[in-house]
């Protein structure tokens, strides 16, 4: 089953997000020597714009997995858990458009199997 055009904009998105977000991330182990949750952390509020964009993201973040559990749930889609790791340990810019193409594609299926009875 290829990928629909929805899908295949969420992918691209999804691999933005992963290159935008680790290629900081490896800069950020590469000054650091390692990496620290703890600094990683600390180094998102060393000003007061940063600080609102690192809240942001943490409401973001919740706001998502709260919603996308539901959503998951309610269109039978299987390990929804995997999306959480992903979220925190990947990034959210790439954790969402991949559980948003994920959702199109369990959308389409079901309106294939809808469609066929």
């Amino acid at each position: 089953m290829s990928l629909s055009n929805r899908e295949k904009v969420y992918a691209v998105l999804a691999i933005i997000g992963a290159i935008a977000t680790w290629s900081f991330n490896l800069l950020f182990i590469d000054q650091y020597g390692g990496f620290e949750p703890g600094l990683f952390v600390s180094e998102n509020y060393v000003n007061y714009a940063s600080a609102s964009i690192s809240n942001d993201i943490i409401v973001v973040c919740i706001a998502f997995l709260f919603w996308s559990y539901t959503e998951a749930k309610r269109l039978g889609m299987q390990r929804w858990w995997v999306y959480i790791p992903l979220t925190f340990l990947v990034a959210i810019a790439f954790a969402m458009p991949l559980f948003l193409m994920m959702r199109e594609k369990r959308l389409r299926q079901l309106s294939n199997e809808h469609s066929a009875k």
